[in-house]
């Protein structure tokens, strides 16, 4: 087979997004097209592909081309934050006073904003856990507009049946979107079990560096892509060059890093498993966990997210939390670094405390988001945390 006739992997195409582009000097780096503007080349012809950089930007557009293709997807909205991506969804996908059906232990920012946006009446939420098929078919005996799913979800690692869910959904003439942003695409493609739309925060996984901000709508068919894109640009909400340049950068190395997040979430949770400080662990890819099954079915890893209960009050929490060395206090998750993060005063803060001891996120919960240090780092930092833990919890 001759070098013409073979093809890259999807994932070989994502490593090598953008480097036939420098048509001039043969870069093998994609390159950046910071205008902000772009010329026509005459009047009454109609617009060029590119004219004006809040609709379209040529390295946007290569973002949005490779995370589509990693997606299974027709077509893809790159916006400034993962927040910008459920907004243009939501603008685009759900008419005034929409049914909307949500995660009750979702990510904060996500919560704050469905809650607003209902009782500002633009939509009519239900927050549920989408874990509970039962609670899932009973929220979806009556129409609705939009069903959103977190699996695995964020704090409480909870995993939800996609294409189950999308079947209800569509029965119900719903739109199913899917926020894929643990899995990423390498772990889990849920267009391919149903799903209509998919989100990510590629400030997260996608990036991975800790070092831009952005999101990205993955949409099924080109229609619902027209949709999202209108409303992304009528809003505002389209990401800049130098970040999706960034981002590009970043989701050359995802493979790799994703390989040894797992490997390294995987010795954590055994020490997390031995420690008697530790009341429980949120983790799929434990036996026991209520979503392992699925997950197993539905994902093809289970990610280096995870979170747990520490026994003892919040002395013990703050004494396990505040003395770290490798592993920062801090909220995001997906970058190279171990991230630490109290989900009730810093990710989960904006819910209410009814909203939160409904959705099972009390005081005593920590995430964690395992980075690629050294795992001899990493353990060593969290059995001392541990050992702190267990002073302040005697008193």
């Amino acid at each position: 087979m001759s070098p013409q006739e073979r093809e890259l992997s999807p994932l070989g195409r994502a490593v090598r997004a953008g480097f036939d582009t420098d048509t001039q000097y043969g870069s093998v780096t994609p390159v950046l097209y910071p205008s902000t503007n772009y010329r026509f080349p005459c009047l009454g012809q109609g617009k060029p592909p590119f004219d004006y950089s809040r609709p379209t930007n040529p390295t946007r557009s290569m973002l949005a081309g490779t995370l589509a293709e990693l997606e299974h997807g027709a077509d893809a909205t790159v916006t400034a934050s993962g927040m910008g991506a459920i907004t243009a969804a939501i603008e685009a996908l759900v008419g005034p006073r929409g049914r909307v059906v949500a995660p009750d232990n979702c990510y904060g920012g996500t919560w704050r904003l469905l809650d607003h946006l209902d009782a500002r009446e633009r939509i009519a939420v239900e927050f549920i856990d989408m874990s509970d098929p039962g609670r899932v078919r009973t929220a979806l005996a009556s129409p609705a507009e939009l069903v959103l799913v977190e699996t695995p979800s964020n704090p409480l690692l909870r995993i939800t049946d996609i294409a189950a869910t999308a079947e209800l959904a569509h029965a119900q003439g719903a739109l199913l979107v899917a926020d894929n942003t643990f899995c990423t695409p390498l772990l889990s493609n849920p267009i391919d079990l149903g799903a209509d739309v998919v989100l990510h925060s590629t400030t997260k996984f996608i990036n991975g560096h800790s070092d831009v901000v952005g999101g990205v709508v993955v949409s099924s068919t080109a229609e619902l892509g027209e949709q999202v894109q209108h409303w992304a640009n009528t809003l505002g909400l389209t990401g800049g060059s130098w970040d999706a340049w960034l981002t590009l950068r970043g989701l050359r190395t995802i493979d790799a890093r994703l390989r040894v997040h797992q490997e390294n979430t995987a010795a954590i949770v055994e020490l997390l498993l031995a420690s008697e400080m530790v009341t429980h662990v949120n983790y799929p890819g434990l036996p026991d966990h209520p979503g392992h099954e699925l997950a197993t079915r539905q994902q093809r890893g289970f990610g280096s997210l995870l979170s747990f209960e520490l026994a003892g009050d919040f002395e013990a929490v703050k004494a396990f939390a505040e003395g770290t060395i490798a592993i920062d206090l801090a909220e995001s998750l997906g970058g190279t670094e171990s991230l630490l993060a109290h989900p009730a005063t810093m990710t989960h803060v904006g819910m209410t405390p009814e909203a939160r001891a409904e959705a099972g996120i009390g005081d005593s919960l920590l995430r964690l988001s395992v980075g690629i240090e050294p795992i001899g780092d990493l353990t060593a930092d969290l059995t001392a945390a541990l050992e702190r833990a267990e002073r302040a919890s005697r008193g």
